[in-house]
C-alpha cells in the first residue's frame, strides 16, 4: 500500500507540474495508458488470490480514479489560461470598415439597368413585353419589313449570315429587333402596344459599334393611330427617361424600309465641364428613330392599312446608356472588367420605376 501512496504522490505531482497540454498527455500515458504504471499494476491483478485481488484491485481503482480526476481538473485548467493568453495577445481593430454585405457590394451592369429603365417607362405606358429568337428568318428580318433585296443591309458586310437549313431557310444573327415585331402581328389579332428589347448583330465594331449590341423597340398598331401619338409617346419617354420635367426634340425627316413617313429624333442638350446636360441648350442628341408602320409591312401580315395604322419607334439601349451615364467607350461594356462595373454599376436593391426614381 505505500508504495501505492509514493505511486499515486507522484503523479499528482507530475499532473500538478505539467505546463501544457501535450505535457500533460504524455503524463497520462506514462500513468493510465496501455504500458502506463497504473496500468501495469492492474494487469497483475489476475496472477493474485481472490482475496488479496479484492483489496488491492479497490485501492488500485481508488488511485486510477483520483489520477483521472486530476488529469481533468488540470486539463481544464490550462485550457483557460491558453485562452486567457490568447485573448490578452490578440486584439480587434473596431476601427476598421465594416464588410459589405453582398448584396451590397455587387452591382448591375449598366445595360441591364437601362434596359429595366426603359422597360419601366413603357410599362407604365401599358406596353407589354415582347420578345424573339436572336436567329432569325431572313423572311423575318428583311422580307417581311419591306426591305427590298438590293439594300444594302442585307449584304454580307453588313449581316451574319448562317448556312441554309435543309428545306432551303435562309437564316441570319437578326440585325435588329424589328423581327419581334413581324412575330406579334402574325400570332394574334390586332390591336398591339409592345416594347421588344434584345440583342442583335451586324459586321461592325470601333468606339462606338461592337458585332453584338442590344436594341429596343416599340409598336402600336390600331384603328386611328397618327403621328401626334408617336410624337406625344416618344416625349413622355424622354422625359421620363433622362429625369427632366421638360425635354426640347426636334424630328428629321429620314427614310426607313418598314416606315413610312419616317424620322430620326434628336433632344436638346447643353455641354458643359465636360457633361452633358439634357432637356435644354442649343446643341442637339440624336436618340433614335421613328415613323409610321409601312402599308407594305401591314399587308404582309394579313393587316389593311385602311383600317389599322400604327407607328414604331427604336434606339439603341448601348447608345443611350452611354449617353445618360458618360460612358465613353462602347467596347468596356463588354470586357468584363470589375473595376469598371464597380464605376458605372448599380446596386441591385434599387430596381427602376417609375414612381421610385430611375436612376437612384
Amino acid at each position: 500500500m505505500a508504495d501505492l501512496d509514493r505511486l499515486k504522490a507522484e503523479v499528482l505531482a507530475e499532473i500538478e507540474a505539467a505546463g501544457d497540454e501535450p505535457a500533460l498527455e504524455v503524463v497520462r500515458v506514462s500513468a493510465l495508458g496501455k504500458k502506463g504504471r497504473i496500468s501495469e499494476l492492474m494487469k497483475s491483478l489476475g496472477a493474485m488470490s481472490p482475496e488479496d485481488r479484492k483489496s488491492a484491485g479497490a485501492a488500485l481503482n481508488e488511485v486510477k480514479d483520483a489520477v483521472s480526476a486530476a488529469l481533468e481538473t488540470r486539463k481544464g485548467a490550462l485550457k483557460n489560461a491558453a485562452l486567457d493568453a490568447r485573448l490578452s495577445a490578440e486584439r480587434l481593430d473596431v476601427t476598421l470598415p465594416v464588410l459589405q454585405a453582398p448584396e451590397l457590394s455587387g452591382r448591375i451592369h449598366p445595360i441591364s439597368q437601362v434596359m429595366d429603365e426603359i422597360l419601366s417607362i413603357f410599362a407604365g405606358m401599358g406596353f407589354t413585353l415582347a420578345e424573339g429568337p436572336d436567329i432569325e428568318t431572313d423572311e423575318n428580318n428583311f422580307t417581311a419589313l419591306n426591305i427590298p433585296a438590293d439594300h444594302p443591309a442585307r449584304q454580307m458586310h453588313d449581316t451574319f449570315y448562317l448556312e441554309r437549313a435543309a428545306d432551303g431557310t435562309q437564316y441570319v444573327l437578326r440585325t435588329h429587333t424589328s423581327p419581334v415585331q413581324i412575330r406579334t402581328m402574325r400570332a394574334g389579332p390586332p390591336p398591339y402596344r409592345i416594347v421588344a428589347p434584345g440583342r442583335t448583330y451586324r459586321c461592325d465594331s470601333d468606339q462606338t459599334h461592337t458585332p453584338m449590341f442590344h436594341q429596343v423597340e416599340a409598336l402600336v398598331i390600331d384603328r386611328g393611330i397618327h403621328m401626334g401619338h408617336l410624337k406625344g409617346t416618344i416625349e413622355a419617354f424622354a422625359r421620363a427617361f433622362f429625369e427632366v420635367p421638360q425635354v426640347k426634340m426636334r424630328f428629321r425627316p429620314s427614310h426607313f424600309p418598314f416606315t413610312e413617313p419616317s424620322a430620326e429624333v434628336d433632344i436638346g442638350c447643353k455641354r458643359e465641364k465636360g457633361e452633358i446636360l439634357f432637356g435644354a441648350g442649343e446643341d442637339w442628341l440624336e436618340i433614335m428613330g421613328c415613323g409610321m408602320v409601312h402599308p407594305n409591312v401591314l399587308r404582309y401580315v394579313g393587316l389593311d392599312p385602311q383600317e389599322w395604322q400604327g407607328f414604331a419607334l427604336g434606339m439603341g439601349i448601348d447608345r443611350i446608356a452611354m449617353l445618360k451615364y458618360g460612358i465613353p467607350d462602347l467596347r468596356a461594356f463588354f470586357e468584363s472588367d470589375l473595376r469598371w462595373l464597380k464605376h458605372f454599376g448599380f446596386l441591385g436593391i434599387d430596381m427602376p420605376s417609375a414612381y421610385g426614381g430611375l436612376s437612384r
